[in-house]
């Protein structure tokens, strides 16, 4: 590396490292035991549990490209604290809902604060990193949702096992996400240069339309990954027999998506963008494909590598690619159309699985998450690869 290289990790990027993994770490927390508790709690059935899950979904998606319009509009230090804020007191929620129909709501609710702080947030690291270092810089700071993503659940699991109190996990949630709103007032931001000519209102203030077919791809994957992070406790416990190994399966999935940020990194300082986006989506077919057609223990957790690679790879260079496509006033928008388009088809995946796993059972359900991912590397492949590079901007 270069001598005059601007320092990578400096205090406000380790700031917003850490909000982000604790408030994806609260969130994800819960997110496996959510329909074990409902049918549990409530004795609700597969395709309700689906339902009631996927209302975060939909509230996260009204959101985002508001959101991507406020953060860039507004101060985004204060946006993030009052997001933050919101998103930590919803999970109170979870403590007092005693119905049914209250448990939907506050999950529905939930969806709101998430997406607009997801969104606040990932602006704010781009905000904070040197220009030289960007793409890098985005690569890792995907790792801290990442790990959150994979751990929390194991952690999760893990104590509920021990515990059998889901309350217990609903506070130490709020803990979490209260701890994030503090590390939130702390950053500090540069000062923004404001942008001449720029259009009072348009369309591209909610949604990155120019780069509308990245979109359409991340759909497909987003898709794969709602129904296998929804579903894969109830399903290693249905259909392998595998009542503790949940755990393991996060744990590992973790380790793939770690090693393949570190090792993508440098790929991603070059600007290879497509490259390990490339690589990405194909190793993630290979472990959907064991998954779902080779039910055994030992390639159910191959499985969980497999896709913690892939998804290591893919993630961080389509969120560059967004991100190389939007001018310097449109990085709100660039982080809110990725998540826009991620969550949709999460939301789609937990509806779809639910549905497909009342009427043919989840081992059906991970062979349509199979082709999905099929699809969605055949159409990266095949077109986005080239849509991206006569798109891309060179001021970012």
């Amino acid at each position: 590396m270069k001598q005059d290289m601007p320092k990578l990790w400096n205090r406000e990027y380790l700031k917003v490292m850490a909000c982000n993994f604790l408030l994806f770490f609260a969130f994800y927390l819960l997110t496996p035991l959510l329909p074990i508790y409902l049918d549990e709690q409530f004795g609700t059935n597969k395709d309700t549990i689906g339902l009631v899950l996927s209302g975060y979904v939909v509230a996260t998606l009204l959101v985002r490209p508001f959101s991507g319009f406020v953060v860039d509009t507004f101060d985004r230090k204060t946006v993030l604290i009052i997001c933050f804020l919101a998103f930590f007191i919803c999970f109170s929620g979870y403590i007092g809902a005693g119905t049914l129909l209250m448990f939907a709501i506050v999950r529905t609710l939930h969806g709101i604060p998430f997406g607009a702080t997801t969104v606040a947030n990932s602006t704010v690291a781009i905000d904070v990193l040197p220009s030289e270092r960007r793409n890098e810089g985005l690569g890792y700071y995907g790792l801290s949702n990442n790990i959150a993503m994979a751990v929390a659940p194991s952690v999760g699991i893990y104590i509920y096992h021990a515990t059998q109190n889901f309350t217990l996990l609903f506070w130490l949630s709020l803990a979490l996400a209260f701890l994030g709103f503090l590390c939130s007032t702390r950053v500090r931001l540069p000062r923004r240069e404001k942008v001449a000519a720029k259009p009072v209102l348009s369309l591209d203030h909610f949604f990155l339309g120019r780069a509308w077919l990245l979109a359409v791809n991340i759909l497909f994957f987003g898709l794969c990954w709602g129904i296998m992070s929804n579903y894969v406790a109830i399903y290693g416990k249905q259909e392998l027999g595998i009542t503790d190994g949940t755990g393991i399966f996060f744990m590992i999935l973790s380790g793939g998506l770690v090693l393949s940020r570190l090792f993508g990194a440098k790929s991603l300082r070059a600007g290879k963008m497509t490259r390990n986006a490339s690589v990405g989506v194909v190793l993630s077919m290979v472990g959907y494909g064991f998954f779902a057609f080779v039910a055994t223990p030992w390639s159910y957790y191959l499985a969980a590598l497999l896709i913690g690679l892939g998804n290591g790879q893919m993630y961080p260079a389509f969120l560059n690619m967004f991100v190389k496509m939007a001018r310097h006033d449109q990085r709100g928008t660039a982080n809110s159309s990725i998540l826009i388009s991620w969550d949709l088809g999460m939301g789609i995946g937990i509806l779809l699985g639910g549905f497909i796993a009342e009427m043919a059972g989840f081992a059906a359900a991970f062979r349509v998450v199979a082709m999905m991912q099929c699809a969605g590397m055949l159409i990266f492949l095949l077109f986005t690869r080239a849509f991206f590079e006569r798109r891309r901007l060179n001021e970012n």
